[in-house]
């Protein structure tokens, strides 16, 4: 393992990363915004398994073998694009069917439940070679070889940095969940968030779509 100053800057790094918004944060807002709190942690533990996929596909070398084959990686990405288009369009729509049913007297999307919330975390994380690009490009520069244990201290480090985005996007939920409560009377700035959320992940999709395989 690194020593305590690496360590120190790899924290500092790990936690820039965990607050700096993505498909996860954005996610977990959304699910909060319309479920509550419930989906929202749930999401959260979703995208933090989703992120230890990676962390254990790098450690494995499996990673590597996707970025460097061209085929494999534009699989990945428009998957995961097409993924990250279609959850976001559906947030935008049940946002706007939302208001419009509040407005109508109609029913309310019924909620999504913590099990689908969860899996749709792991799958959102999963699915961004992003992630696997960065824990491939950031992590080795901590590695000690002459300490041995490679894998080891890279599933170390990985679970570090999954940990603390986990702990971002629970903070995002407690936030959203406070936002959604404090503004139950005010139905349109609900909406609005929601169609926010859906609009960044459509947004981040089709940025991924169109992400180019890292050199090297």
């Amino acid at each position: 393992m690194p020593d305590p100053i690496q360590l120190a800057f790899y924290v500092a790094a790990a936690l820039l990363l965990a607050v700096t918004p993505g498909p996860g944060i954005f996610y977990v807002a959304a699910r909060t915004l319309a479920g509550g709190r419930a989906e929202g942690m749930a999401s959260s533990f979703g995208t933090g398994l989703g992120g230890m996929v990676h962390v254990l596909a790098g450690s494995l070398g499996v990673s590597a073998i996707v970025l460097a084959s061209a085929e494999l990686f534009t699989a990945l990405k428009l998957l995961g694009a097409t993924y990250l288009v279609w959850i976001g369009f559906r947030t935008f729509r049940a946002a706007r069917q939302d208001a419009a049913n509040t407005v109508e007297g109609g029913p309310a999307t019924p909620p999504m439940g913590v099990r689908r919330a969860f899996r749709e975390g792991v799958l959102v994380e999963a699915l961004n070679p992003k992630t696997a690009a960065f824990f491939l490009a950031f992590i080795p520069q901590f590695v000690d070889p002459a300490q041995g244990g490679i894998a080891l201290q890279f599933i170390v480090l990985g679970f570090v940095s999954v940990a603390l985005n986990t702990l971002a996007d629970i903070a995002v939920a407690f936030a959203a969940s406070r936002i959604r409560d404090g503004a139950a009377a005010r139905p349109t700035l609900i909406r609005r968030l929601r169609e926010a959320s859906g609009g960044a992940m459509i947004a981040l999709g089709l940025g991924l779509a169109l992400a180019r395989r890292p050199a090297g």
